[in-house]
């Protein structure tokens, strides 16, 4: 016997979250496309190939962040027939998408900085470090408000777009670094600023390939760590009438988690005081784990008790 239906404030706290990670992912896009921008304009006017590897990272950004988008958006849409546990798993589609971005766009990175490494030309003007600076500042602020909203709302996008803007602020680091070695000693690190390049890319593709990774876990439902597995447990067994909890799986379906929950009961109960039972474990756990969809809880004999005999 189970016991299902609609969480009472699944489908409200979940709406409530996509809407917050909406908004910054939208904040994103907005950032990304003024960095990027540029650091491509001025990084070509300087004449400095990290700073334009930079600025295109940025530009792969902005495609990033819109993915993470639509991902969301997709992800509002309620359950139906052919979806019956919604259509969450857009937005960790979304975060395997920026994971590839990532990894192809460090790829491309590595081979146009490789490709500059053996001209001859003038130094990069001074002023290609502002943007780089301006990067820095900006990518710390988005990659902590990220960090922080999307591990709040267990978004796997957002979350996967925040360590692309932790990576960014190392990307810039490494170009101004290279920048400022060959602006020190241009005679000596004229190929420093095109190596930076290549070093930006070589960190894009590792952190792309992270993503992927991460990403690929929850798309192959692996379960949530032991911490989150035990509050489930905790919550079930206090539920008067739950003898035990024998079996407990859980999926990631977007930001929230479906679970499928085996009670132990009293086995003397009546199939309607057992599934009085299981409703309240799935209303209780619902409650007070937002970070739960829907639970559906099937009841068994606790086998502690002899069942009793029928005359």
């Amino acid at each position: 016997m189970a016991a299902r239906g609609d969480c009472p404030l699944g489908s409200s706290v979940q709406k409530d979250k996509l809407r917050l990670g909406w908004r910054v992912a939208l904040a994103s896009v907005i950032v990304s496309s003024v960095l990027a921008a540029a650091n491509i304009l001025v990084g070509l006017l300087a004449g400095s190939t990290s700073v334009v590897a930079t600025g295109i990272e940025f530009a792969g950004d902005v495609v990033a962040s819109s993915v993470v988008l639509l991902g969301m958006f997709a992800a509002t849409k309620p359950a139906d027939s052919d979806h019956p546990y919604g259509h969450g798993r857009f937005e960790i589609v979304a975060g395997l998408v920026v994971g590839i971005i990532l990894a192809l766009g460090g790829v491309g990175i590595c081979a146009r900085s490789l490709q500059k490494v053996s001209e001859m030309h003038e130094p990069p003007a001074s002023y290609a470090v502002w943007p780089l600076i301006a990067a820095i500042v900006l990518r710390t602020v988005m990659s902590t408000i990220k960090f922080r909203v999307g591990r709040r709302i267990q978004s796997t996008s957002l979350v996967a777009d925040a360590w692309n803007d932790a990576i960014d602020i190392l990307s810039a680091v490494a170009a101004l670094v290279a920048l400022g070695l060959t602006l020190s000693r241009p005679e000596q690190f004229l190929a420093a600023d095109h190596y930076g390049g290549v070093a930006v890319g070589v960190i894009v593709i590792f952190v792309g390939l992270r993503v992927v990774r991460d990403t690929s876990l929850y798309l192959v439902d692996t379960m949530p760590e032991t911490k989150l597995m035990g509050q489930i447990r905790e919550v079930a067994i206090a539920v008067p009438g739950v003898r035990g909890v024998e079996k407990c799986f859980a999926r990631k379906t977007g930001l929230q988690y479906h679970v499928d929950l085996h009670l132990e009961v009293d086995p003397n109960l009546t199939v309607w005081e057992s599934h009085e039972i299981a409703t309240q474990a799935r209303i209780h756990i619902c409650e007070q784990l937002d970070w739960i969809a829907d639970v559906l809880v099937h009841v068994e004999p606790a086998p502690s008790i002899e069942p009793a005999k029928h005359r």
